[in-house]
Order: C-alpha cells, then sequence, then structure tokens
C-alpha cells in the first residue's frame, strides 16, 4: 500500500471494532476508504469522537446546504494550504452539483468563482475567520445577515469552519495524501 501518512497506519486486523466498520460501511458507500479514515485510526477512540463531530457537520441535514458547507471547507482548506481537504472536499463540491471550473476557482482564489451574494458573504466570512480569529467582531455577522443567513446558519458556518482549521492541520502537520478517486470523482468524462 502506498504510504498515505506520516505515521503508522493501523491493518484491518489492528484497528478498532468500529473503525473497521467505519471502513466497511466507506467502502459499500463509496468504493474506497478514504485515506482520512485510515490515518487518523492510530487512536481510534478519538477518530470516531472526531468523524461522529465531523459527519454532523458535513453529512447530516443542518442549517445550510450540503453545497454551501463543503464551499467553505474548500475555501479554509485551500487558504491553509491542506492538500487533502481541499482535493477531498473539491470532489464534494462537483458531486453536489458544482460545475468542476468553479469548484477548481473556488479552491484558489473564492473571488475568481461565480459565486451569488450568499455564496460570497460565506465564503469571505470564511476567509476572515481563518486568517484572523483574534480580530473578529460582532460586525463581521453583517455580511451574513445582510446575505439572508440567520443566526443558526451563522453558528453552524462557524463551527464548519472551526471544525476545517482543525482538521487542515492534523491533516497537513502528519502528511495525509488524498486518495487518487478524489481528483476524478464529479468531474466529466
Amino acid at each position: 500500500m502506498n504510504k498515505i501518512s506520516w505515521l503508522a497506519v493501523p491493518t484491518n486486523e489492528d484497528a478498532h471494532e468500529g473503525v473497521r466498520k467505519l471502513w466497511n460501511k466507506a467502502e459499500a458507500n463509496l468504493g474506497f476508504v478514504p485515506n482520512v479514515f485510515q490515518a487518523q485510526a492510530l487512536n481510534g477512540e478519538q477518530f470516531l469522537a472526531w468523524w461522529n463531530y465531523f459527519n454532523l457537520l458535513v453529512n447530516k441535514p443542518g442549517h445550510l446546504g450540503n453545497l454551501e458547507r463543503e464551499m467553505m471547507a474548500v475555501v479554509v482548506s485551500g487558504l491553509n494550504r491542506c492538500v487533502y481537504c481541499a482535493v477531498s472536499h473539491g470532489a464534494a463540491l462537483r458531486e453536489y452539483g458544482m460545475e468542476a471550473q468553479k469548484a477548481d476557482t473556488l479552491a484558489v482564489n473564492w473571488r475568481h468563482a461565480d459565486l451569488s451574494v450568499r455564496e460570497a458573504a460565506l465564503c469571505a466570512f470564511a476567509e476572515q475567520l481563518t486568517l484572523d480569529p483574534a480580530g473578529m467582531t460582532e460586525a463581521d455577522l453583517t455580511p451574513l445577515r445582510d446575505a439572508g443567513l440567520d443566526d443558526a446558519q451563522i453558528l453552524e458556518a462557524v463551527q464548519v469552519i472551526g471544525m476545517f482549521n482543525m482538521t487542515n492541520r492534523v491533516s497537513s502537520a502528519l502528511g495525509f495524501i488524498p486518495n487518487a478517486e478524489y481528483h476524478s470523482r464529479g468531474r466529466q468524462g
């Protein structure tokens, strides 16, 4: 197997039982096990706790749409230069229906993507919170409110942005490599 992390990666036999179940479910649903699932599985309980919160924020119905959450994930990951997350969540953007050119542009510089007012407000907020968390003020919520977001949606945006800043740091610090499948998912041809 190719190296997917700078740390040891447990085998199926060595992995926590809950982690093995998640791997099997991913294989059945995606056709592969995301490398992030394998690379973080060295500490099974911590991985499962992260996954449960990540899954709740990113994959379950919430106050924001899946496309909006993935869009913020890609913006944050691009700013943090996290290869794993930018590639894997860029694939998710395409699978949720965003054109490949727009998704690729968003990952490099969201200002060059053709975005709605709401999308641009979420991207600008994701950038600001990622680059200057100590500088945030109450006034920074105004563009989100002006774009039609309510308080529950703003809170969820903050939680998603925070989750990806943390996950980017884990992925980058340990050299996680994106699965090859992500590069072609959601692209025509």
